[in-house]
């Protein structure tokens, strides 16, 4: 390996959850998946900024969701195909706090609420990748 690369550090770390059979049924399901983001947030002791959410009718866009934590050092998200039962979310954090608990503890309220929920891909990339000083 090259001694350049071997170098390198990264100062923050994004884990992607992609998700089917995304079905809770009901109006409320943009604010509950919101305060899902939050009190998950919250439970890691990581800082919150901003949270929204804006739902999508289908008229400009497809059907679903979309859910924003940002946070001191990132941001956490949702976004949903209502239709297809698509939900993809992922946590982006920097410095000490760990995108992975998080991820985790999301991960059990949501298959706490939605049965049938499955996880089909879950992935964790280095960011802010940068050489050693």
């Amino acid at each position: 390996m090259d001694d350049e690369v071997s170098r390198r550090s990264a100062y923050g770390r994004h884990v992607y959850l992609d998700y089917v059979n995304f079905f809770p049924g009901g109006d409320e399901t943009a604010s509950w998946m919101l305060e899902i983001l939050r009190s998950s947030v919250k439970e890691c002791g990581v800082e919150e900024v901003h949270s929204h959410s804006e739902i999508f009718d289908g008229k400009k866009s497809p059907a679903g969701f979309a859910s924003i934590v940002l946070i001191d050092e990132s941001h956490v998200t949702a976004h949903c195909y209502s239709d297809k039962g698509w939900l993809a979310l992922d946590a982006f954090t920097c410095g000490k706090h760990d995108p992975n608990q998080l991820a985790n503890i999301i991960h059990e309220k949501l298959i706490g609420k939605c049965e049938e929920l499955k996880l089909m891909k879950r992935e964790t990339v280095d960011r802010f990748v940068h050489d050693e000083l």
